[in-house]
């Protein structure tokens, strides 16, 4: 809850400016970055200028200022936080190793004085960050994008981690991929491709923290025992990119399907193997590229045949991914127009009804 009169909480603010409350939190324990005013000398109460301070902090780490001198400029070009609130009291700022407090008010008259530039910045100048954090992330994003790109140029883990808990919680699994994980995943892409070998860490460690987070959300899914047939999940050989099977193997746990997941670039010798052994309903085949879109393949599992003599049957077979644009499906393949379709595909081979699960 927030209570206007004495400022916001450090969670409405942590909302507001896209990053977790831990990080707020430890920001006020490190750096100093704390409310002026606490209500009843105990808990956190934000106010306006409070915010902005925290809005710069943010602006200037996504800008890649060390988070000590961030700090620093931050607190010095805080804003007026106005009269002390009634119960309230002022805090001073702790002491920061290698920090100095603000000299008191200058006289009447005096200029007043400079923020500190943040390092790498010649005086008179700031540096400057879009609103996704320098990353391409365009204007019709979600805040959490925003929110979860600046804690991924930061190589902020904990931050990264809670916005992608949240954003779960708060949104379910295909919302949260289409409209958060991808399109920050694309922008630290486009990043990298237009910087040279910049912002590499940025899409690794990126991408490992929305990897926990989708197996997380599968493992906390509904229980998966089940002796019906698996759905196969793999990348062809010489495809890497697993990040959308996982969101797919996800949305199945969601819905308590069984599923089988084996990973990047599989070998046609070894998909082949898996399929005959686990007799799967469907297959996922995943391609991000033509180059690496195998309609042979395709072709050859959507064929394989298993079971007892007299029932055999064969897997339907989904070709996921970019990669299979530019081809009709062959038969007994079909190519879902993304993770909220493939679900419902899938769904449906196990007499579930597309729109059963909330997303």
């Amino acid at each position: 809850m927030s209570d206007p009169a004495h400022g916001i909480t450090t969670g409405a603010v942590a909302r507001r400016l896209g990053v977790s409350p831990t990080t707020v939190r430890s920001w006020d324990q490190r750096y100093g970055i704390g409310p002026a005013v606490r209500a009843d000398g105990r808990h956190r109460r934000w106010s306006p200028a409070d915010v902005a301070m925290l809005d710069e902090m943010c602006r200037l780490t996504a800008s890649g200022v060390p988070p000590a001198e961030a700090a620093r400029a931050a607190r010095q070009a805080r804003p007026s936080a106005g009269p002390t609130l009634p119960g309230a009291t002022r805090d001073a700022p702790p002491a920061v190793p290698g920090a100095t407090r603000d000299a008191p008010p200058a006289g009447p008259g005096a200029a007043p004085e400079r923020p500190a530039s943040p390092a790498g910045v010649p005086p008179g100048r700031t540096r400057r960050a879009g609103p996704g954090s320098g990353l391409p992330l365009g204007g019709d994003v979600r805040q959490e994008a925003r929110g979860l790109a600046r804690a991924a140029v930061r190589l902020d883990g904990p931050a990264m981690e809670g916005l992608l808990q949240e954003a779960l919680a708060e949104h379910g699994l295909v919302t949260a991929w289409q409209e958060i994980m991808v399109p920050t995943l694309h922008a630290v892409g486009r990043k990298w491709e237009s910087s040279g070998d910049r912002y590499v860490e940025v899409e690794h460690l990126l991408s490992w923290h929305v990897s926990t987070a989708l197996r997380r959300a599968a493992v906390t899914g509904p229980a998966t025992a089940s002796p019906a047939a698996p759905v196969v999940l793999a990348c062809v050989p010489g495809e890497q990119h697993t990040l959308p099977l996982e969101a797919l193997a996800a949305g199945l746990a969601e819905r308590g399907l069984p599923t089988r997941m084996f990973g990047a670039a599989v070998p046609a010798e070894a998909l082949d193997a898996a399929v005959r052994r686990s007799g799967p309903a469907a297959v996922a085949l995943w391609s991000q590229a033509r180059s690496t879109a195998d309609h042979a393949l395709a072709r050859h599992v959507a064929g394989t045949a298993f079971g007892v003599r007299g029932a055999r049957t064969v897997p339907l077979v989904l070709l996921a991914g970019p990669g299979w644009l530019g081809r009709p499906p062959a038969p007994g393949t079909v190519r879902p127009t993304g993770l909220r379709e493939a679900i419902g595909v899938i769904s449906r081979l196990y007499g579930e009804p597309a729109g059963s699960a909330e997303y």
